[in-house]
């Protein structure tokens, strides 16, 4: 069973997702306490493979609630484990131009903290005006075949 914490809903407005890989997080004991009470925001991380190791950037999270002065710096780097054969083939696409790596979303899976990342490759500013135009348009011909049915 799947639970999830926090959602970067902006990952699909800004890129093509083209692949995603599920890693797991090297954390804290009061980091695992505050995502168990959702409070996470993925919204400017980013992920970087640096010395054949993945680390997660600029992803906050809350100091836990009930914590003391042992509590952890919210935005820490935070070290992602995946398997070498998985980072090195990130590695490969990576050193292609426009590609970055993502994360999607955070979440709980079978009591352990996941982090799904994903290959992606920026959008233009014209081609994100052309994905809100189309989804205008799916949106009213849902409505029209609705009113009529």
């Amino acid at each position: 069973m799947e639970k999830v914490v926090s959602t970067n809903r902006k990952a699909y407005h800004d890129y093509f997702i083209e692949d995603t890989y599920e890693a797991g997080m090297m954390l804290t004991g009061t980091e695992v306490k505050s995502l168990r009470e959702g409070k996470a925001n993925l919204k400017d991380s980013y992920v970087l493979i640096k010395g054949g190791e993945a680390f997660l950037l600029n992803c906050h999270i809350s100091p836990y609630s009930h914590g003391n002065i042992l509590n952890h710096d919210p935005l820490r780097t935070r070290k992602l484990l995946l398997h070498r054969k998985e980072i090195e083939k990130l590695w490969g696409k990576l050193t292609q131009k426009g590609y970055t790596l993502v994360p999607l979303k955070i979440y709980f899976k079978d009591s352990r903290a996941k982090v799904e990342i994903a290959l992606a490759r920026g959008k233009r500013q014209y081609e994100k005006r052309e994905a809100i135009k189309e989804r205008e348009a799916k949106r009213e011909m849902d409505r029209a075949r609705r009113a009529r049915g």
